[in-house]
Formats: structure tokens, C-alpha cells, sequence
């Protein structure tokens, strides 16, 4: 077979994208954000928060050795995993809400991607230069020049990957310790395994696969589809009042009549994706609005009126295009869709914070014995055994009284203790054996069932928690 006999590649090699500066309002809220997150997810570790003896003093730990949550003053346990449900559920409708409302903001401003992206091109600007330059050291052949600003980028690229997969590990065990033992190679494998793997992922995602993350791994822009309508903010271009396209140069003393669109190609060349946004709406369009700052830019300096290419919903393209007035952006934003939205993501969160500040200080769980349901003793009384657990979710030592709320015949006893009195250490899990005894003859004795009520309290916070249990008798 001829090589012109051979069908057609389907396959494109990817093209890199080099992303010009660009200055204006949406990069410098771009930065700004940049700044807030990484600080956050870099800072959170090391703060400290003094919870009493024996307790961890770091403030954000998911201590997965004693199964337990800390952020800040709260503590999460196991059986409370409902919060952490709660919390992601609230993540996914804040995603369908602000989708809804400003279409890709959160790819655009806030996502690992685009903000590791963003760090990585901005050491890759410092290295090597802005666009142009990158240009001609990508096509040039390699030399001595190009080798040391590629082995000067990764490197940097690989620091900061390693500052990631570091901080990342840091919020499983006390930092400061967990720092110590890895600089003298005392930390588990499990630590050094975690940080090797996200820092080489970080190298890749952030330096060389960039968008191709977004538009082939990530879900979310097919997803976005379904929350997206014509009501939604969304970056767009005024093609009513670009086109058609011309040089500015060959637009004077000509009669064609020419739009403000001079062809100029800086919203492509800032494009973190690499797209034309002139094209209309786009998968690949994460909405990060810097074709917006470079579009007034040029507007500026030709005299023609920024919003060119700007925030807007495509209703409003089409009214404008009219002639017609747009809506105002708040009537975008709140309308039914994303009215319903924030109504169930703010229930939610009002639920989960009642629940956290409801919460008992302490848990008990009250198990009867059922082999045997009851034991008769000597002088014919009857006495059931229940297996009790108290879980102390408090910073100190307290001591917590047993009570039985029934039949007052029935006598409530501790395994081994001559007081109705059990103590648990702090943030521990006691376990001990709760004895109730009816005398012969009294009617608990006689029924086969009588209802019953065990009751906890902590003594010095005075809450107290109730089980509702049945006392077995022997029947009559």
C-alpha cells in the first residue's frame, strides 16, 4: 500500500500553549486568589491549637491513627462522619449554584489545576522569558542556552512540587514532628511514598499537561452543560460589534464599515486553553477572563470602549444585538434555578451547624446481655447485665453517674465498683458492665418485660443522655 493509500491520522499531537502577560482587574483577582489559597493550603498545618494535655495541638488534622477529625475547636469521630457527608454534599451544590450563576468561575479561579498551573507559567514567564521568548526557545535546537533554562525551570517546578506533596502529608500527623522525621529519614514509608507520588503529579499536571487535564481527565465541563443556560454569566464576545474583523491600519479612509475586533489575536494569545474565544462558547473555556483584560487593553489604546469580550449572559448578546437593553447581572444571578440552589445549600449548612452545636459532649452506647436475658440469684431476686460504652469527646477527665429511670424497686450496680460512678479519661472509650437488680417478689421481678430508662450524666457540665432499654423478668 502506498503511503497515499494510508488513512488519516486521528491522532494530533498537542500543540504547547505559551500564554501571554496580560495585566488588568480579572489577573490581578486571579493573583490575589492565587496568593489567598496557597497560603492557606502551605499555612494550615503549622497552626497550632491548644486543646489540653495529651490532645494534638495542631489546629486542621485528620488524625487517621485514632480516627478522629480536628478543625480547629471541633472534633469529628467516626459515627460522625455525617458532617463530613454533609460538607460534600454542600461542595457539590455550591459547585451546581455558582455554575449555574457565573458558569465556570470555580475552573477559572479556584481549582487545583488552574491555580497550580498558573504558579507553574508565571516560574516558567521568570525563566524564560514572556510569550515571544518562549516561542523561540521551544523551536530552537538544544544547546547549552536552552538546557540550563529547562534544568533552572524544572527544578523550581520540582521544588514546588515537593512543597505540595510535603504540606499535603502534613495534615495526617503533627507537622513539626513529621518534618523532623523526614529530614533524618525516620518517617514512615507511607509519608515518603505520598510526597514522591504528588510531587511528580504536580510536576506533570502544573508543567506539562496543563489543559489537557481539563478537557480530556476532568468531568466537569461535560457536566457543566446541564448546569448552564442562557441566563448564566459567562465570558462571551460581542460579535455584533466586532465584526467583521480588520487591521486597524486598513480600516482608515476605506467606506467597508469594519467592527472594533481588529483582528489583533491577544485574547488567543492569553489564553491559558489556547482557544479563540471569538469562536462562541467552547468545552475547553474555563472562564478565567483574561481575554477580558487583554481585550480592553487593546480597546484602550485604539479608543474604542472596553467590553468587547466580557462577562455576560448569551441572552443578552442576542438582546443586544436587537438593540435592546441587557438585564441587569443581578437579575442573572438570582432567579429561580439558583434561588432553589442556595436554599437547599443553605439548609443544609443551618442543619449541620445545629447538629455541631447540638451534639452531646459525650457518647453512650447500652447493650443488654442476651445469654442468659437474666440470672436469678441466691435469694431470688433477678438481675440483667447490659454492656456499656462511654465515649468522653472532652478535653478532660470526667466523671460520669448511672441512674435507672423505672420500676423504683430496681437497684442499679457497677461491675466492680461499690458507687453508680464511672470515670473516663479524656477523648477515651470506656467500656464497663451496668447491673440492674430487681427484688424477688417486686413486680419487675414478675413481669416479662418491663420498660426502663438508664440514664448518664457527666457531673460537671450536668448534660445527661437517656437509654431506653427493657428489664427482663421471669414472668409470671
Amino acid at each position: 500500500m502506498s503511503s497515499s493509500d494510508q488513512p488519516a491520522s486521528l491522532y494530533a499531537a498537542r500543540e504547547p500553549i505559551f500564554p501571554r502577560r496580560v495585566k488588568g482587574r480579572f489577573r490581578n483577582l486571579k493573583w490575589a486568589l492565587l496568593a489567598v489559597m496557597l497560603g492557606i493550603y502551605y499555612i494550615t498545618p503549622w497552626i497550632r491549637w491548644d486543646r489540653g494535655p495529651g490532645m494534638p495541638d495542631q489546629a486542621v488534622l485528620i488524625d487517621l491513627a485514632n480516627r478522629r477529625f480536628f478543625f480547629f475547636m471541633i472534633e469529628i469521630w467516626p459515627h460522625e462522619f455525617y458532617f463530613v457527608a454533609g460538607l460534600l454534599i454542600m461542595a457539590g451544590l455550591g459547585l451546581f449554584l455558582f455554575t449555574s450563576a457565573l458558569g465556570r468561575v470555580w475552573c477559572g479561579y479556584a481549582c487545583p489545576q488552574t491555580v497550580w498551573t498558573d504558579l507553574y507559567i508565571l516560574v516558567e514567564r521568570w525563566v524564560e522569558g514572556d510569550r515571544n521568548a518562549r516561542l523561540r526557545l521551544f523551536n530552537q535546537k538544544w544547546n547549552a542556552h536552552k538546557a540550563r533554562l529547562r534544568l533552572t525551570k524544572w527544578t523550581l517546578w520540582l521544588l514546588i512540587g515537593l512543597a505540595t506533596g510535603g504540606a499535603w502529608v502534613f495534615y495526617f500527623t503533627d507537622a513539626p514532628t513529621l518534618l523532623g522525621n523526614l529530614l533524618t529519614g525516620d518517617a514512615h514509608p507511607a509519608a515518603y511514598t505520598t510526597i514522591v507520588l504528588l510531587t511528580l503529579t504536580t510536576f506533570a499536571f502544573g508543567g506539562f499537561a496543563r489543559e489537557q487535564i481539563c478537557i480530556y481527565a476532568c468531568p466537569w465541563p461535560r457536566i457543566q452543560a446541564a448546569m448552564m443556560d442562557e441566563d448564566t454569566i459567562t465570558v462571551a464576545y460581542r460579535e455584533w460589534r466586532g465584526e467583521p474583523r480588520g487591521k486597524l491600519k486598513k480600516a482608515v479612509g476605506t467606506e467597508e464599515p469594519l467592527g472594533d475586533c481588529i483582528d489583533c489575536m491577544a485574547c488567543v494569545n492569553v489564553c491559558p486553553m489556547g482557544i479563540d474565544i471569538r469562536n462562541g462558547q467552547q468545552l475547553e473555556c474555563i472562564t478565567c477572563a483574561l481575554c477580558i483584560d487583554a481585550c480592553d487593553e487593546v480597546m484602550d489604546k485604539i479608543g474604542k470602549p472596553r467590553g468587547l469580550i466580557d462577562y455576560m449572559a448569551l441572552k443578552d448578546e442576542a438582546a443586544e444585538r436587537a438593540g435592546a437593553h441587557p438585564k441587569h447581572i443581578w437579575k442573572h444571578i438570582f432567579r429561580v434555578r439558583t434561588m432553589v440552589y442556595t436554599v437547599l445549600w443553605a439548609g443544609i449548612g443551618i442543619g449541620l451547624v445545629v447538629a455541631l452545636f447540638m451534639r452531646s459532649p459525650f457518647d453512650v452506647n447500652v447493650t443488654p446481655v442476651r445469654n442468659p436475658i437474666y440470672v436469678m440469684l441466691s435469694d431470688g431476686a433477678i438481675r440483667n447485665t447490659y454492656e456499656m460504652r462511654l465515649r468522653n469527646k472532652q478535653g478532660g477527665e470526667r466523671d460520669f453517674v448511672i441512674s435507672v429511670d423505672g420500676d423504683p424497686a430496681l437497684v442499679t450496680t457497677v461491675e466492680g465498683k461499690e458507687t453508680t460512678v464511672v470515670t473516663v479519661a479524656a477523648d477515651e472509650l470506656g467500656g464497663t458492665r451496668l447491673y440492674v437488680v430487681a427484688p424477688a417478689g417486686s413486680a419487675p421481678a414478675l413481669a416479662e418485660r418491663t420498660p426502663l430508662t438508664i440514664w448518664i450524666e457527666d457531673t460537671e457540665s450536668r448534660s445527661r443522655v437517656g437509654i431506653h432499654t427493657i428489664f427482663n423478668g421471669k414472668g409470671q
